[in-house]
């Protein structure tokens, strides 16, 4: 079999592909270190205009080390590609363990849930909210250790208008905070405490707390914290998923007072965290230097008439249509797997296919510059 080398990283096996990136199972040839690497072609992140986005990314991975966060290593760059080395972790997705489980038993749940707490709180210190908190973005290690990745929606305070809020709406719907699909900009630390509430419930009970297959129904019943916990949860457990799941942000539990909640603190043993490394950007940064120019001239061709650069994380996570029957099935009692889908037609084709199927529902339909307003008696679901 022939391998290659990428640096001082052997490169392996192909474990996972995706739409804009492989990644491939590597070692360090230097401690025998496992690692995955992370492989993006430049041509594609210029052409989808990804090159801030991935930027941000990486930068906000370097900055939050953690021992319940996937550690990113370092980024290397050769003249088309750009790898980025990531810890590698072995014990798959905490989703797949809900599903061949169904449930897990309280005293599990409330370990995942403060390991969940603590790199959540992690993140917050440096001014980082994630924004997209789901089972399927927390992995497990080898030890069944908590690791939370994908920080592609993740916020930084510098993302945070002049009233202290963040106004960009992303996420996984059923995993959103009432605050953040008002559209009346939000505090990124209360709506990832209320994503950190709705994943307690699914690890408890093996389902959504809110799992209407219509976005306005869910949209609804998100508001109003309308959801019944089931008879198997302690008290404790349910006082603590109550003060999560407060529909103001004002008044929600924060992370403080979820570590002094009598039902969090039992059993907790707070990680150990190395004093704070300094984080260097410099690899990063040299990264990324040699594709600029090329960016800034692809901007500059681009046309006022068409669509506005795509966020490619926010196309993928919002792009899911308006029926969610595909999350969640009530005859198998468990949460399921989202589908996702990117689209090549053109602009003019998706936003005429959009008002066709919302026209269709009893949705009045907004359209301008290539940006559809979904209006459901007055209620926004979708730009």
């Amino acid at each position: 079999m022939v391998t290659r080398k990428v640096g001082k990283y052997q490169v392996g096996r192909t474990i996972g592909e995706g739409t804009f990136a492989k990644v491939k199972f590597a070692q360090n040839t230097e401690n025998g270190e496992c690692v995955a690497m992370k492989i993006l072609a430049k041509s594609t992140i210029l052409k989808h205009r990804m090159v801030d986005q991935i930027k941000r990314e990486i930068s906000i991975m370097k900055m939050v080390r953690h021992p319940y966060i996937v550690r990113l290593h370092e980024v290397l760059a050769s003249p088309t590609k750009i790898y980025i080395i990531l810890e590698f972790v072995s014990g798959g997705e905490l989703y797949d363990k809900i599903v061949n489980r169904g449930r897990l038993s309280e005293n599990e749940s409330r370990r995942f849930f403060q390991q969940l707490i603590d790199a959540v709180a992690h993140c917050h210190s440096k001014g980082i909210y994630h924004r997209d908190l789901k089972p399927e973005n927390l992995l497990l290690d080898g030890h069944g250790n908590l690791k939370v990745s994908d920080f592609g929606l993740s916020a930084l305070p510098l993302q945070e208008q002049g009233d202290g809020l963040l106004h960009t709406t992303c996420g996984t719907p059923n995993y959103l905070a009432p605050e953040v699909i008002g559209q009346r900009g939000y505090d990124g630390a209360a709506a990832d405490v209320w994503s950190c509430g709705v994943i307690l419930y699914v690890l408890m009970a093996g389902y959504l707390p809110f799992d209407e297959t219509d976005l306005p129904t869910l949209y609804r019943k998100i508001t109003a914290a309308e959801y019944v916990c089931p008879i198997w949860f302690s008290l404790g457990a349910t006082s603590l998923i109550r003060r999560i799941l407060d529909p103001n942000p004002r008044t929600r539990i924060g992370i403080e007072g979820i570590r002094k909640h009598s039902w969090f603190h039992k059993n907790y043993m707070p990680v150990r965290c190395k004093e704070d490394e300094e984080v260097n950007l410099d690899d990063v940064r040299a990264v990324f230097d040699d594709i600029k120019e090329q960016y800034v001239a692809d901007q500059s061709e681009s046309k006022d008439g068409g669509p506005l650069i795509m966020n490619a994380f926010e196309m993928i996570t919002l792009s899911q249509g308006l029926n969610l029957s595909s999350l969640f099935d009530r005859q198998q009692d468990f949460v399921k797997r989202q589908t996702r889908f990117v689209s090549r037609k053109p602009a003019k084709v998706i936003i005429s296919s959009i008002e066709a199927v919302a026209g269709s529902m009893g949705l009045k339909v907004h359209t301008r510059n290539f940006k559809a307003q979904l209006l459901y008696e007055g209620y926004e679901l979708f730009i």
